[in-house]
């Protein structure tokens, strides 16, 4: 086990050192002296991912520094060693969920309202486009909070208003078992985070789920560190229940908003689905 993680680390070393040069599969495994198939196998088993998708997540790591410093799409693509601007327009597609163009404008032309609530679990800060809710965090701090809203889409214009998608989203503390999936999302994220985001909404009001059954049901079984990943990337507390996932030894863990928030939330759904 030991030598199949040297061998890993070591390939995981010869990616980030010539991910500009895009290698081949085929390449990455000799460097590690075994066949494609059986790389590709072991890698995926430790790494969570495919040595492919691996490389495109630094591809497109780099690409995303370069147009913070306002490097032009072609110049990015030529920087990060992709042949044509329309592969890396794909590649964004794919991982961020929109194109270079809107990565680089920072939500330009996105309005985006923003309002603070009180919860059972504290008071909240709740954001909103047209296409859906974007935000929902918990507060410590509602002036650092709205800033990493503000970081997130630096270019969108923002307007302190509470609207119909805000009060429809917040009926969930409220009202009783209320269809989490009706609740319109507009969310930035990457097909993996969605796709373990989508998974959490099936977990039933007051029923928890752990990391490895939920990389399960997404079919990835070994990829449970991925999917807490995800969990700890989850931009909308609550309405997506990352609360509802608990280590397979019976721990609580970590939670983004807390720890303590996370077990009184526990006790809140049980109280309403089973009595006090």
């Amino acid at each position: 086990m030991t030598a199949d993680y040297q061998r890993i680390e070591k390939a995981i070393h010869f990616i980030k050192e010539n991910f500009q040069q895009q290698p081949e599969l085929d390449e990455v495994a000799k460097s590690v002296y075994l066949s494609p198939y059986h790389f590709q196998r072991m890698f995926k088993e430790w790494a969570g991912v495919s040595p492919k998708k691996f490389l495109q997540y630094i591809s497109i790591e780099h690409a995303k520094n370069l147009l913070k410093q306002n490097v032009s799409v072609a110049d990015a693509t030529f920087e990060t060693g992709l042949s044509s601007p329309g592969r890396l327009h794909d590649m964004f597609i794919t991982i961020e969920g929109m194109t270079p163009g809107e990565y680089k404008n920072g939500g330009e032309n996105l309005h985006i309202n923003y309002s603070f609530a009180e919860t059972p679990f504290g008071d909240i800060i709740i954001a909103s486009t047209q296409k859906g809710i974007c935000h929902l965090a918990f507060l410590s701090d509602a002036e650092d909070e709205l800033k990493n809203i503000k970081q997130i889409f630096p270019n969108a214009s923002f307007h302190q208003k509470t609207d119909l998608l805000q009060q429809n989203a917040l009926k969930v503390f409220t009202q009783d078992h209320i269809d989490l999936q009706k609740i319109k999302l507009h969310l930035k994220a990457t097909p993996f985070q969605i796709k373990v985001w989508q998974a959490l909404l099936k977990i039933p009001f007051g029923s928890i789920s752990t990391y490895s059954t939920l990389a399960k049901n997404i079919e990835i079984p070994n990829a449970s560190r991925a999917v807490g990943t995800a969990l700890a990337s989850n931009p909308i507390a609550y309405l997506i229940p990352c609360h509802r996932v608990i280590k397979s030894t019976g721990l609580i863990g970590e939670y983004h908003w807390g720890s303590t928030r996370k077990t009184a939330i526990f006790g809140w759904e049980a109280a309403h689905v089973y009595g006090e």
